[in-house]
């Protein structure tokens, strides 16, 4: 167990930048290894939703912290972002909070990058630009005066000229076998998430992310397996069920959310959600040896860097009750 990480997730779609930055470091206080930050344009839900820019607020996190890893989980390099402006922000980051800092891409959601003007183009587009980009941001820290003729990127003697001496480590997120292999093949790391079928992480993920691996001659233990847990743990089993109900989007079905790009609509299909369909994707219980118990599935599987996230308001309640009781049993396990 000592080599497995535990984070929190600073869920920027429902809180705004000071408040989540005061949580962020009460959770480095309270024993967490991590904060990885959401990035979005627009929340998923209107009513009390938030979007804080996540490059200007990882630069103050940093600043107000001292050994925590901090990172994107994920960040579209693709349609709002040119990919060489992401190298750009991150080796300033990489910079500023050395061997600190972990940039987490992801192909993107159409409520990101529709509102802008952009024509969301259809699945394997979004890879293609996806893969195309990461290749793009590795030559831009590798290599001085980059230029770069690609399918949907160009670059003309293009020099970042700020950066660590060591890249910042690129986390791949991915929740299908095609973009898991190239995570497994291109990645420091792979990003997926809790919550779904058992048999999608054995027998797919998770065979897709050691075939990516072994292509590129290395196996699954040399790379960041990342997973966001999703968890309401409380005392009071009510209030650990009631605070799912802000996060009921995650409730939605794929074909539910399709082609949906407004924070309206999506919140109005969420409200439409019981709290017994939305606590679905969550670890919700009372019992701690029981949360950890069921968080442990995910050690077992081979995760090694667990990032929690927890929906309820009161984040610096779960930050204390997580810190007290639920990391010291998995630490002890």
């Amino acid at each position: 167990m000592t080599d497995i990480k535990f984070g929190y997730k600073a869920s920027n779609e429902q809180f705004p930048p000071k408040e989540l930055l005061d949580y962020s470091i009460l959770a480095e206080q309270s024993g967490f290894d991590s904060v990885f930050v959401s990035d979005h344009l627009q929340p998923w839900r209107h009513d009390g939703g938030h979007a804080p820019f996540a490059m200007s607020w990882l630069g103050a996190l940093g600043a107000r912290t001292d050994h925590i890893t901090i990172g994107t989980s994920v960040l579209t390099p693709t349609f709002r972002y040119h990919p060489a402006i992401v190298a750009q922000a991150f080796g300033t980051l990489g910079c500023l909070y050395p061997d600190r800092v972990v940039l987490g891409l992801g192909s993107g959601e159409a409520m990101n990058e529709v509102p802008l003007g952009i024509e969301w183009p259809d699945g394997k587009e979004r890879f293609a630009r996806f893969r195309e980009a990461v290749q793009l941001i590795r030559l831009l820290w590798s290599q001085e005066r980059v230029t770069f003729e690609g399918e949907y990127y160009r670059t003309d003697k293009t020099t970042i000229y700020d950066r660590p001496d060591q890249p910042v480590p690129l986390w791949l997120a991915a929740s299908g076998p095609a973009a898991t292999r190239f995570a497994g093949r291109e990645g420091d790391g792979w990003i997926t998430t809790s919550g779904k079928p058992s048999e999608l992480y054995t027998d797919t993920l998770l065979p897709a992310i050691a075939e990516g691996a072994e292509k590129a001659g290395r196996s699954i233990k040399d790379l960041e397996m990342m997973i966001e847990v999703k968890v309401s743990f409380d005392h009071d089993r009510e209030e650990a069920m009631k605070a799912t109900h802000f996060w009921g989007a995650l409730g939605l079905s794929a074909e539910q959310k399709a082609g949906v790009d407004d924070p309206v609509e999506m919140q109005r299909l969420a409200d439409e959600l019981s709290v017994e369909q939305t606590a679905k994707r969550f670890i919700v219980s009372t019992d701690p040896d029981e949360h950890v118990e069921s968080i442990k599935r995910y050690i077992d599987l081979g995760f090694n860097h667990l990032v929690f996230h927890a929906p309820g308001p009161d984040q610096a309640r779960f930050l204390r009750l997580y810190g007290e009781e639920i990391l010291p049993r998995l630490r002890a396990l």
